[in-house]
């Protein structure tokens, strides 16, 4: 029952974020290119279904390694970021050829830290994500590694796809791991070890049986980080399977009942920035709009720069501003695109003349519907 639940999960999510570990895509230094031919396949016939998927991948400092002359990964910061300089390019180009057999387009993406906790490099990732997957682009994201300190650094890609799940605000997030699923004990220590298939709460129970953190290998996660990811992810409405993802195709497999985790997340992800959206007290500025807006927003659609008829304020690109209809009265609230000077530039003009207004080009709406609540 509960890998049909799972399976289902899948099938259910429009958009996923799949992270890769180093132990899946790398053996002995050297990339596992059958494998990697396999996940392009699986990724394919989700994208052929609609969905978005994003991929976040370790491997970069596993396959540098060799070119160090190391056989596994130190405990040297110096020697990790010259690997992750070196392996990056080589992860690159086996994506882009891997991937060109099924006539997808991948892009690479670095992050640090410092671009999901900096309100405007968050705003621009987020952006830059959105346009990849709305042109059915697979990006490929990584931490930052040759430049990341180990002060400030997500430690592994598990948190790391978990912030990429909540900030795309994503319906699933599958972890391809070397472990089928959390058990109540290490399974490879312990052989009375229960596994555990669905998970609805993180108890300190369940936090409990992760033990230990994982060994210095080609990766650094371990249960403990999953279980960390997990929290983020459900906290931005996102479910979460933890699977074994060493054999080759593990869409496939899962889609055809094989076992992991599942971490159900108690709502969806829009519904929870929604709430979000709705609780926000105080707006930095107003956008006061026409009577066709009012009854576009009413319908679900978003605000356009068209149906604007003044700015008021000094807010910022993402800060929360209050639409005010032709009455005076409040209509709607939520995270805007533009800040105060350009959106008061732009307002009652149509979008496909942004650009020579803007000298740039800009996003078509001044508030996209999935940020903004009515009121």
């Amino acid at each position: 029952m509960t890998y049909t639940l799972l399976t289902a999960r899948l099938n259910d999510a429009d958009r996923i974020v799949i992270k890769i570990g180093s132990a899946t895509l790398a053996k002995d230094g050297a990339l596992r290119s059958d494998w990697l031919a396999a996940l392009a396949n699986d990724i394919a016939m989700l994208k052929s279904e609609g969905k978005q998927v994003i991929l976040v991948s370790s491997g970069a400092v596993a396959l540098g390694l060799s070119g160090l002359g190391l056989k596994q990964r130190s405990n040297r910061l110096e020697d990790a970021q010259a690997a992750a300089a070196i392996g990056q390019i080589k992860l690159a180009q086996a994506y882009q050829t891997e991937f060109a057999k099924n006539d997808i387009v991948i892009a690479q993406i670095l992050l640090s830290i410092d671009d999901l906790e900096d309100r405007p490099r968050y705003l621009n990732a987020r952006n830059t994500v959105d346009t990849l997957i709305e042109k059915g682009i697979v990006p490929v994201i990584n931490e930052n590694d040759s430049v990341a300190t180990s002060e400030i650094r997500f430690g592994d890609n598990d948190r790391l796809a978990a912030r990429v799940a909540q900030m795309m605000r994503a319906d699933l997030l599958l972890l391809l791991s070397d472990i089928d699923g959390l058990y109540s004990a290490d399974p490879r220590r312990n052989e009375d070890a229960e596994f555990i298939g669905h998970i609805t709460e993180i108890t300190p129970t369940i936090e409990a049986m992760a033990g230990p953190p994982a060994e210095v290998t080609v990766g650094t996660g371990g249960m403990i980080t999953k279980l960390l990811a997990a929290k983020i992810a459900l906290a931005g409405g996102c479910s979460m399977v933890i699977m074994d993802g060493r054999d080759l195709a593990p869409i496939t497999r899962l889609r055809a009942g094989e076992r992991g985790t599942l971490f159900t997340a108690a709502s969806d992800p829009l519904t929870l920035r929604k709430q979000w959206i709705m609780g926000m007290m105080a707006p930095k500025g107003f956008i006061h709009i026409d009577s066709g807006a009012v009854e576009a927003l009413k319908k679900g659609a978003s605000l356009l720069p068209a149906g604007v008829t003044s700015v008021d304020g000094n807010f910022s690109r993402g800060d929360m501003v209050a639409c005010m209809g032709p009455d005076g009265k409040l209509v709607a609230q939520g995270l805007v695109a533009y800040d105060a000077l350009d959106a008061d530039r732009i307002a009652g003009v149509k979008s496909a003349d942004l650009m020579q207004i803007l000298g740039y080009t800009g996003r078509a709406n001044l508030i996209h519907r999935d940020d903004l609540v009515l009121i």
